[in-house]
């Protein structure tokens, strides 16, 4: 501080100024441009610092939010069994409370999708998740069947809200170089949340009744709605860099999607992966309890804990290697995930036709952590290929077609082979299917430098 004292002094007498107060105003004039000159120097790192904070408070808000998604969504299929005594149902009655959510998912997507490329994504997205809850919540009251099966029904509305809107704005949060990561972090919600949902729904609905189940996983979601609503929405495209200036299709279009050849060849790799995971994700435990003999309880527990284990660490190492790689090669994202179905094909056949009870579900945990690898990559392919102004209507078809298509159908398909087939036979239609899906990705890698450089102006 003595040194800076002295070095002001000596440089005020040096000053040629006649009058102490001629000094004294040269020497404010001259601290004032020094600190403009600080401010202008250290206000972008400032900004940039406070930004990168604020996205990540987005992020981690928008993970908890999806990760109630995935409980509330998968809650219901751990009390099964207490519904069906409750009401007495049949099992096509109880099996249409979940195609009940399912449709109404789908069916709401498309229409949704054009609202979040038309309002407010923050709105929408807050909105979906109060819904969601409360349905989930009063799902709780229901006192017949009937009621029970319309609040999943507006379950399956709310969720499609969130659904639709929430990837295209969590990556106008962050560069594009980190998308791959940032939404392998989203999507950690699926394997998390739904084991978090078997779990949380066993052990309630044993101790405190059914209902509780629904009560205890629906008011934190209403909570969560309210910082939600108050986030700041970033603009649309805010982090592409250089766009490139094509004619935004008109509000109500989707035509423009169905000739964009990379997203709609990565939404075939998707179906024929949803197919696949949502069959297996069904029947497994069912497997695992008719062709090893375990008990139905620790089956399910086996199968859920390998699920969350080999979906963390393949969502997570998948967004990371994608990245890795995509700032390497523009096919870098698809190489990750057409790789991880390969190498996961041989393995899931090996777990389905091994003998042993050990060797199975070791096997099962790597086929799942290969398999998993997809998550981040090819989500961030449908983002990169498509403009800002199209995203949430992007999503909204990919999530209609991989349903329709993929994790609707195949539960009742495998079923049907299983009846002629056997269980085992049935589902090593599901490898092929992870086959399918390589193929879809390596194909695509023909087309994505192009698609992409339409988007950046390449």
């Amino acid at each position: 501080m003595s040194h800076l004292i002295a070095y002001w002094v000596a440089w005020i007498e040096a000053v040629p100024i006649c009058t102490l107060s001629d000094r004294l105003f040269f020497v404010e004039s001259h601290a004032r441009s020094t600190f403009k000159r600080i401010i202008l120097n250290f206000y972008p790192v400032m900004k940039s610092s406070l930004q990168s904070r604020y996205s990540y408070y987005a992020l981690s808000l928008l993970l908890a939010v999806n990760l109630l998604n995935y409980v509330d969504r998968q809650v219901i299929y751990a009390v099964f069994p207490f519904i069906k005594d409750a009401f007495t149902l049949t099992d096509t009655s109880l099996g249409l409370l979940g195609s009940a959510f399912m449709l109404c998912y789908m069916i709401s997507a498309p229409a949704l999708g054009w609202v979040g490329d038309h309002m407010s994504r923050v709105t929408i997205s807050s909105a979906g998740v109060a819904v969601w809850s409360v349905a989930t919540s009063f799902s709780g009251l229901a006192a017949s069947y009937g009621s029970l099966l319309l609040a999943r029904m507006s379950v399956g509305i709310g969720e499609a809200s969130f659904g639709t809107v929430s990837p295209g704005l969590l990556a106008d949060y962050f560069p594009k170089e980190e998308r791959g990561r940032i939404l392998s972090y989203f999507y950690l919600a699926i394997p998390v949340g739904s084991a978090l949902g078997y779990l949380l729904g066993g052990i309630l609905g044993e101790r405190f009744g059914w209902q509780a189940a629904f009560f205890v996983v629906g008011l934190p979601g209403i909570l969560l709605a309210i910082p939600v609503w108050f986030l700041r929405e970033p603009q649309r495209g805010a982090t592409e860099g250089k766009i490139s200036a094509i004619p935004l299709p008109a509000r109500t279009e989707y035509v423009p999607l169905f000739s964009n050849r990379s997203y709609v060849i990565n939404t075939l790799a998707m179906t024929a992966m949803t197919f696949a995971m949502g069959g297996l994700a069904q029947w497994v435990p069912t497997f695992l309890y008719r062709i090893h003999e375990l008990d139905l309880a620790q089956g399910n527990t086996y199968f859920g804990v390998i699920t969350v284990l080999a979906g963390i660490t393949g969502t997570l190492i998948g967004g990371w290697l994608g990245d890795f790689l995509q700032a390497k090669t523009e096919k870098g994202y698809l190489m990750v995930s057409g790789w991880g179905f390969v190498i996961g094909a041989p393995l899931a056949v090996y777990a389905l036709v091994t003998h042993s009870v050990s060797t199975c579900l070791g096997a099962m945990f790597f086929a799942e952590f290969f398999l998993f690898l997809n998550t981040g990559p090819l989500n961030t392919i449908i983002v990169n290929v498509t403009a800002p102004g199209l995203r949430a209507r992007a999503f909204a078809v990919n999530i209609l077609v991989i349903h329709a298509l993929g994790d609707a159908m195949s539960p009742a398909a495998l079923g049907w082979l299983s009846d002629r087939w056997g269980l085992r036979n049935a589902l090593l239609i599901t490898p092929v299917a992870f086959i399918v899906a390589a193929v879809f990705c390596f194909l695509c890698g023909r087309f994505i430098g192009e698609d992409s450089g339409k988007i950046y102006g390449r």
